[in-house]
């Protein structure tokens, strides 16, 4: 039973806490946590403009903490839920011997033509990301089963 979602983007300061905070405020009853691939921004709160997307929408995330995603995770979460191939590739690099944890893209659950959510730091489409996230969570929440 999926209950323990670990969302990961490269510095866990655009993406993966607004779908942290998206997927919080949607599902108050699923335990949500996001991190970096990188650690160049651990301790870091959400980079400033994405904050105020996520306030234009609703969404505070102003309280977050970048941190960097360890081998661990894999026993802490029941899925890992990642921004594009590159997070995915580093986060199977540390995947432990044995360990089944599902590893996916999180895009393709907008139910749109899409592998990868675009980065609002080097695009600066932080609003377009934000609407991108809420579709994905969306259609991720869709495919719980209707008791979690």
């Amino acid at each position: 039973m999926t209950r323990r979602i670990l969302f990961v983007c490269l510095g866990n300061i655009c993406r993966s806490p607004m779908a942290e905070g998206v997927l919080r405020q949607k599902a108050p009853h699923l335990l949500v946590d996001s991190a970096g691939t990188s650690d160049w921004h651990a301790g870091d709160p959400p980079y400033v403009p994405m904050q105020h997307a996520a306030l234009r929408k609703g969404y505070n995330i102003t309280e977050q903490v970048s941190r960097p995603f360890h081998p661990a995770d894999f026993m802490r979460f029941d899925m890992i839920l990642v921004m594009d191939g590159r997070n995915q590739a580093d986060v199977e690099a540390m995947r432990p011997p044995g360990n089944l944890t599902p590893v996916k893209r999180f895009a393709p659950f907008a139910g749109r033509d899409i592998g990868d959510v675009p980065d609002p730091y080097y695009t600066g489409e932080f609003d377009a990301v934000v609407e991108l996230i809420e579709a994905a969570a969306d259609g991720f929440l869709a495919t719980l089963p209707q008791s979690q």
